[in-house]
């Protein structure tokens, strides 16, 4: 079966595509068959990261100029990657039967995990795509905007009626203070929605980070054994250990 993980946080500037770039390369380092898709019709930047020029992207996918699997554009680091397109309409523009149609073409390719990475923000078009998740992950930092919008992000995902979701705590000093920003969002989660959520796995801040990104590399290519590197192949083993179906 196909897993559709999707990323997701709110508010911009938490590192989510990054963090997405290289959750995406540590699955295929595990072995998995897997796919990265930039769900950002608008402001796509998953290539410009990466340092690529794709031919195709999720616009000629959704036109029917090709099809999801011809899209998909072979990465060094392992992955496939399926842009997304700046410039674009938006999500926004596919209406309800649009977006359901996205996420069977998503499904349907022929890979073992799809790691879609949704711009930021909570439009409907982003919660239904949430919403039709096998496991939404909301990243989140110590910022308090950030927990507010992480928050928002998760009792959305449950009016609209979604699956198992988890946080993945960025830019944190370590385990310790990953563990506080989980507490404060689990707690106001199970005072407010009735039901906690759990810790999928968190990256700690690291230089190297914004290094790779300068240098539009991925990270566990170009700073293999850096911390961030390591928490990331951390991720990626809880995330493969996580059953389908199941709440998080």
């Amino acid at each position: 079966m196909t897993r559709l993980t999707v990323i997701a946080s709110g508010k911009g500037g938490v590192g989510k595509t990054c963090l997405a770039i290289g959750l995406a390369q540590a699955l295929a380092e595990g072995g998995a068959r897997t796919a990265l898709v930039d769900g950002d019709l608008g402001l796509a930047n998953v290539d410009v990261q990466l340092g690529v020029t794709p031919a195709r992207d999720l616009g000629h996918v959704l036109t029917g100029a090709c099809t999801a699997e011809q899209a998909l554009t072979p990465h060094p680091a392992g992955f496939a990657l399926l842009p997304g397109r700046s410039g674009a309409a938006g999500l926004a523009s596919l209406g309800a039967e649009g977006l359901d149609r996205m996420v069977a073409l998503l499904r349907a390719l022929p890979v073992e995990e799809v790691v879609l990475d949704l711009g930021a923000g909570l439009s409907l078009a982003q919660r239904r795509l949430a919403a039709a998740a096998d496991l939404l992950l909301v990243v989140v930092t110590e910022e308090p905007t950030s927990l507010t919008d992480a928050y928002a992000v998760l009792k959305l995902h449950r009016t609209d009626g979604g699956g198992q979701a988890a946080l993945v705590a960025n830019m944190v000093q370590g385990p310790a203070q990953a563990a506080r920003v989980h507490g404060a969002l689990d707690q106001a989660c199970r005072h407010f929605l009735g039901q906690g959520v759990k810790l999928l796995g968190h990256v700690r801040r690291d230089a190297k980070v914004p290094a790779a990104i300068r240098a539009q590399a991925p990270l566990l290519t170009r700073h293999p054994a850096s911390p961030a590197a390591r928490d990331l192949r951390i991720l990626a083993a809880a995330l493969r250990a996580t059953p389908l179906g199941k709440a998080a």
